[in-house]
């Protein structure tokens, strides 16, 4: 009876082990991907929370971040522009939204949020820049 009691045991351990694994592979497999009104939230928060915006200046950040995040997804499902003319026009939707946010922010502020801008720019690069050089090893 201990035996079996035994077997049984380590049968239910084993399965159990076997269906969380299962669990892990199928819920990796999906990649989250927000839409452009949950991207400008996002972004709407983190510029309050680092910048400690008043309560106009956060509404008038997150219309601002809503627009531009829905036309830079526009242009990026755009079948009918090349990918030169949608980085140039990515470019120049960024360069709109530095205007105006100089307008809604305080000149601190918006010093803080380029210098920001401009720590993340850079940390990209550098990511960008070890993933040609992995590529160019090989």
């Amino acid at each position: 009876m201990i035996r079996i009691s035994g077997l049984l045991l380590c049968f239910f351990l084993a399965m159990s082990g076997s269906s969380m694994a299962q669990n892990r592979d199928t819920s990796t497999v999906k990649k989250v991907r927000f839409t452009p009104e949950q991207r400008a939230d996002k972004m709407s928060d983190k510029l309050d929370r680092r910048l400690n915006l008043s309560k106009q200046q956060d509404k008038d950040i997150h219309v601002i971040n809503t627009d531009i995040t829905q036309r830079m997804e526009a242009l990026k499902r755009s079948t009918t522009l090349s990918k030169k003319d949608k980085m140039q026009q990515a470019k120049a939707l960024n360069e709109e939204r530095n205007q105006r946010f100089k307008s809604v922010l305080s000149a601190d502020q918006y010093k803080k949020w380029n210098d920001w801008e401009l720590k993340k720019k850079e940390q990209m690069e550098a990511r960008m820049d070890k993933k040609q050089q992995k590529r160019n090893a090989r």
